[in-house]
């Protein structure tokens, strides 16, 4: 029993001594940011630069190497840490590097009003298409929202089956995005 007091007071003394390790069990929210921004060419809310600043509530296990972060990539720059296995999405702003990387649209909030041009109007049955100059699956699914050539919606097989995104290629067919070759 005359230990317990002992063990106690050394455990507070050695968390009181390091503050530095309590200040690193979550990623540093800042430096993504600015991995993003250097990544994608632009600072926060300029065209090709992140929309918004990563969420702040976000909980990151602090990533022992730096995050890598890919794109853009339909409309959003990819943060990584292969390490520690967690990924995250950062939306980009319309214009600059992300526009010829994939549709941008869906994200923006000036491009949300319904285009003039959809080939694709939510309830329609669409063609859901993968694959590469090799082979070629398709499944008939319904889009949940209008689309034109180039955007990414939402698609799914049944009422109650989960959304999956897809890029509108054409007057009902999409395709899953990731097929280049296609």
């Amino acid at each position: 029993m005359t230990h317990l007091p002992k063990i106690l007071l050394l455990a507070l003394s050695v968390s009181a001594s390091n503050p530095a390790l309590a200040q690193q069990k979550f990623e540093n929210l800042d430096r993504i940011d600015s991995l993003v921004a250097m990544t994608v060419g632009a600072n926060l809310g300029e065209p090709g630069g992140p929309m918004a600043p990563v969420d702040r509530r976000l909980r990151l296990a602090a990533c022992p190497t730096t995050p890598s972060v890919d794109g853009p990539l339909f409309g959003a720059a990819i943060v990584k840490c292969d390490a520690l296995g967690w990924r995250i999405r950062v939306p980009l702003v319309a214009g600059g590097a992300a526009a010829a990387s994939g549709p941008v649209a869906r994200y923006a909030p000036a491009m949300r009003a319904m285009p003039k041009d959809a080939v694709v109007r939510k309830g329609d049955p669409v063609q859901l298409m993968a694959g590469n100059a090799a082979f070629s699956v398709s499944r008939m699914m319904m889009a949940d929202e209008d689309g034109a050539v180039g955007e990414t919606i939402r698609v799914r097989e049944d009422r109650k089956s989960p959304p999956i995104l897809a890029q509108v290629v054409g007057m009902g067919i999409v395709r899953v995005p990731g097929f280049n070759n296609f």
